[in-house]
């Protein structure tokens, strides 16, 4: 696909389509790798954004216990020396 580059201030950039948005789930950033003669656009992906607030968050209300034992009771670890 070519694209135009185009005037944004003292810089320049391309537009992306809606549908490359959309397809590839580009929001805010992406990443931009330069890579033998070829500059690659990756978009970023943060699944985990905001996690280390909400375990904050559970752990100030007591709610980040186990609900699960860590170690069952017929579970031996001697298989394991």
């Amino acid at each position: 696909m070519e694209v135009s580059i185009i005037q944004i201030g003292n810089s320049k950039g391309l537009r992306l389509t809606k549908s490359i948005l959309d397809k590839y789930n580009i929001k805010d950033k992406v990443e931009l790798i330069l890579e033998e003669g070829q500059i690659i656009l990756k978009p970023v992906d943060e699944p985990r954004k905001g996690w280390d607030k909400a375990f904050k968050k559970m752990h100030e209300n007591g709610e980040d216990q186990l609900l699960l034992n860590d170690v069952f009771d017929d579970e031996s670890f001697e298989e394991w020396k």
